[in-house]
């Protein structure tokens, strides 16, 4: 753990709906003991106006969110990981950058809720879901990370 925080950085492909999601969701439900980021392969460059909407209705806060690209969680400098969650399966096929401290790894494929095509209505309740099906993993990691994350080396930093 970096400096009694657990740090996990959640992947997706443009690091704006899913992954934002739970970066939001752990910050919220680690009780001070962890700390989400989120970063994508090829990030849109903004945040999915309906997952800031999704997360303003549920209460959490929006803070510092952003799309960004996980090279900045692989940079000199940047906060050590321990654990790396894929939350798409485009990220999760993709080549990873070398993450330093070797994180405990694990995929939660999700459906993307940006592609959905229906209403408003429709696009927010699977917004919704989505945060539903996100906040029970968190809360799984965060009762006990080690059973979530599988190792993914020494966590010597």
């Amino acid at each position: 753990m970096s400096g009694g925080l657990f740090n996990v950085l959640f992947l997706c492909t443009g690091n704006s709906a899913r992954s934002i999601l739970a970066e939001s969701l752990l910050n919220h439900e680690g009780g001070g003991r962890f700390r989400g980021f989120s970063a994508g392969s090829h990030p849109t460059g903004r945040v999915n106006p309906h997952a800031l909407e999704v997360l303003r209705r549920h209460g959490l806060t929006g803070g510092d969110l952003r799309s960004k690209s996980w090279d900045e969680f692989a940079a000199p400098g940047a906060p050590l990981m321990d654990g790396v969650i894929t939350v798409c399966d485009a990220a999760a096929g993709e080549v990873c950058p070398l993450w330093p401290g070797a994180p405990g790894l694990a995929h939660w494929g999700l459906a993307d809720p940006a592609a959905e095509t229906g209403g408003e209505a429709q696009i927010i309740a699977r917004f919704e879901e989505t945060l539903a099906i996100l906040q029970s993993r968190i809360r799984q990691l965060v009762e006990n990370p080690e059973n979530v994350l599988a190792p993914g080396g020494s966590r010597a930093r």
